[in-house]
């Protein structure tokens, strides 16, 4: 199992997404950015503590400009062997381009659903193919490429789920992710029923059965469920553990979804009880890198 340590480092966004905490018409949410300065030291303290990967993620903040996160990339790599990983929302062909000369490997962009209608509902101004043609640019790019679904979206079926699970099997992708519709109050989905934690379990499964190259996380969503939803996403097939290395300050303020981060005292003791989580799962934490066996090896050899 695979430990990427996640600096969250903007919880702005100019997006309005419907399931989403951080958009932009939550005027109760109490805003944050991290400087350059702390970005970088976070992504420090986060080696220093055996993690191999950074992902660096934030809202569709387009305060940090091309240039901003270029410079940041640079620094981090400049001072310690990680890999960089990029979850910055949905961003230029330019600024992607640009970041992955810079050094980044990768990217991490969910699509949340493949159901059209969906996705124009609850993604205001926002276009399903416009989002899955930066995927696909990245993979040409040379990034490993990662994309995911929200299990439970309300209107969701389970014939969308099947068909949002052959799709994201079918672009062949490096990282997979899946987790739970968790509805947050300030939200037009606030008042909605919460996913099934099981559900997602299985489409973990599934996953993991259709893409035995792929890294799949156990996400913290399941984990807002109870920690032993977490335990059992590995049991299920995922192999990526993702810890927040955020400083104190400002963590509980990244609040996608109630319960993110929540329960964190701090990093060094996160990162020590997710380890046990693993292990007692009888699987093994691994301190490489993490790259998808995608990267090395053709489908079906």
């Amino acid at each position: 199992v695979y430990f990427r340590g996640v600096v969250e480092f903007s919880n702005y966004c100019a997006d309005n997404c419907f399931y989403c905490g951080l958009r932009a018409g939550n005027r109760n949410q109490v805003r944050y950015r991290l400087t350059k300065e702390e970005i970088v030291e976070a992504a420090e303290v986060g080696y220093a503590l055996g993690l191999k990967t950074i992902v660096l993620q934030s809202g569709n903040d387009y305060f940090y400009k091309k240039d901003d996160i270029a410079f940041i990339i640079r620094e981090i790599l400049s001072s310690i062997d990680a890999v960089i990983t990029l979850s910055l929302g949905e961003r230029g062909f330019d600024e992607v381009k640009e970041w992955r000369e810079a050094g980044a490997e990768r990217y991490f962009l969910k699509v949340e659903t493949f159901n059209e209608e969906l996705y124009r509902k609850y993604r205001p101004g926002r276009n399903l193919e416009e989002r899955i043609r930066l995927l696909i640019y990245m993979r040409e790019l040379g990034y490993e490429v990662g994309s995911g679904i929200i299990v439970g979206l309300p209107g969701q079926t389970l014939e969308d789920i099947a068909e949002d699970l052959y799709k994201l099997s079918e672009m062949e992708l490096e990282m997979i992710a899946v987790g739970p519709f968790i509805p947050h109050p300030e939200t037009p989905l606030g008042s909605e029923r919460p996913g099934d934690p099981v559900l997602s379990l299985r489409c973990i499964a599934i996953l993991r059965i259709l893409n035995p190259w792929a890294n799949i996380p156990s996400t913290s969503a399941l984990a807002s469920f109870g920690m032993d939803y977490r335990a059992r996403g590995i049991e299920a097939g995922a192999n990526v553990i993702m810890p927040s290395i955020t400083p104190s300050r400002v963590r509980l303020l990244y609040k996608i979804y109630p319960g993110k981060n929540e329960g964190c005292k701090c990093v060094i003791e996160e990162i020590d009880f997710l380890k046990k989580l693993v292990e007692d799962t009888g699987s093994k934490v691994s301190d490489s890198k993490g790259y998808s066996p995608r990267r090395f090896y053709a489908e079906g050899s």
